[in-house]
């Protein structure tokens, strides 16, 4: 179960990477996509690192903090803008839009690495 869970994650994330490369910060968002994909690649075929998974899960979440707390980022949307809809399309009017669809991103890659630390 965990392959195939592993193998999903794989290709999401490089799915993610892919979706990535035309956006403006691509330099930052296809590294980390594509950082969680390879551990998830070879967590599916029996390599794990767990130093490397700790030091990308303690990346991810505080990245994940600051985005949470940056100006119209996570806080804001909840709190300023009254949780509008994120599948809305981006605009510079709406940078809140990009900074939560990034928090939640990282959870997921943070969550998906966490599964394979635990349970590997």
């Amino acid at each position: 179960m965990l392959i195939v869970l592993n193998i999903i994650f794989l290709l999401s994330f490089l799915g993610f990477a892919y979706l990535n490369l035309n956006d403006i910060d691509w330099y930052l968002w296809v590294p980390i996509y594509l950082s969680a994909a390879l551990c998830c690649g070879m967590a599916a075929f029996g390599q794990f690192y767990p130093t490397i998974y700790i030091i990308l899960i303690a990346f991810y979440l505080i990245y994940a903090i600051y985005l949470f707390f940056q100006k119209d980022g996570v806080r804001d949307w909840i709190i300023k803008y009254n949780k509008p809809s994120l599948v809305e399309s981006m605009q510079a009017t709406k940078p809140y839009i990009e900074q939560t669809r990034e928090f939640f991103g990282l959870l997921i890659i943070a969550g998906a690495l966490l599964i394979n630390y635990f349970a590997i």
